[in-house]
């Protein structure tokens, strides 16, 4: 529950109805997706391949058809480590799988995942009419965190948490999906795992440096997503990779700019927390949730939040359009590693 800037209620809807039943999922390699389900309009490319929206030919249920592109055995495997994890990931949170299709001879595999309108977070909440506050701030990390604790109790790590893997279940709610778990690793916490891999201005120190990695790893990137999402600004941002790296190393920022002004001390609370260097010193998932800041989400609306403060998205929008040209150039990187070349 939280406000709007003139004091309302805002009711997080209730999680009723699943996208759809659980199901066992299996690899169909007898038939291809065109067999049963209706392709339609495109809705993205990435460095995978693309989605589009489909429909199911037996119930008339819509989805996403996510098409991976299999040239190298490697690529492959980390589809196929994808669905192994996403198979373990039945929660309100996350994106669902409903169906797997393989073609050898396209060196293709087809993801049918749950269909998600709402659009990315960030994009909806720089809206000219849409009125972000810090209490709507408070719901979207609550959420994120939910789907990240539930995760690392199945002894997942999502590994690529950014703004663009945080979309809205629909155009008019606040309820929101991670999304993209194709560097997603399991973890044995009595092991070493290390990865070099991830997206600059999110990924945490340990990964910067080559270190071994852990939960605290997904709660760095939490972090930089709120900093973000409060201020418009990147607390680690260079003016290239490098510079952005040793930021990151450095592991110091600060709330000095205008934009924190209104912002209250719980919420700095919450994001000192986690951006901490040392990741075993973070907040885990379960404390982000117990957290006062995000307490205060599931608490009564008191009177005084009439006078909510709006959270000023100039610099948000100015952060979104920067991130619309960064996927524009990886878009066309990924067409030419396609062979597609214009």
């Amino acid at each position: 529950m939280s406000s709007d800037a003139m004091g309302r209620r805002i009711e997080l809807e209730p999680d009723c109805e699943p996208a759809f039943e659980y199901r066992q999922i299996t690899i169909r390699k007898e038939k291809w997706v065109t067999d049963e389900f209706e392709l339609l309009e495109f809705l993205g490319r990435g460095k995978f391949g693309e989605v589009k929206r489909c429909k199911e030919k037996s119930s008339g249920r819509f989805l996403a058809a996510k098409f991976v592109s299999i040239v190298k055995e490697q690529e492959k495997k980390d589809v196929y480590n994808e669905i192994e994890i996403m198979k373990s990931l039945q929660h309100p949170r996350l994106i669902q799988l409903y169906d797997v299709y393989e073609n050898p001879s396209k060196k293709q595999i087809c993801l049918i995942l749950e269909l998600i309108n709402g659009g990315e977070l960030f994009e909806r909440v720089i809206d000219e009419n849409f009125i972000l506050t810090e209490r709507l701030c408070e719901l979207y990390t609550s959420q994120i965190c939910e789907g990240l604790n539930f995760m690392h109790k199945m002894n997942i790590l999502h590994l690529d948490l950014k703004p663009e893997n945080i979309l809205c279940l629909s155009k008019d709610g606040h309820r929101i999906k991670i999304i993209d778990f194709g560097l997603a690793r399991r973890f044995n916490p009595t092991q070493t795992l290390k990865v070099l891999f991830g997206t600059p201005e999110f990924v945490a120190p340990e990964v910067v440096s080559y270190d071994k990695v852990g939960y605290g790893t997904d709660l760095w990137s939490v972090g930089v997503i709120c900093y973000v999402l409060l201020s418009g600004l990147s607390p680690f941002m260079g003016d290239n990779d490098g510079e952005t790296y040793n930021n990151i190393t450095k592991a110091e920022f600060d709330f000095d700019d205008e934009s924190f002004d209104d912002i209250s001390d719980e919420a700095k609370d919450f994001i000192n927390k986690l951006l901490v260097k040392d990741l075993s010193k973070r907040m885990t998932a379960s404390q982000c949730l117990d957290h006062p800041w995000l307490k205060k989400s599931i608490a009564p609306t008191p009177e005084p939040l009439a006078k909510e403060k709006i959270i000023n998205t100039k610099n948000l929008r100015r952060f979104v359009i920067r991130r619309r040209w960064q996927k524009a150039v990886n878009a066309l990187l990924a067409l030419k590693r396609l062979g597609l070349n214009f």
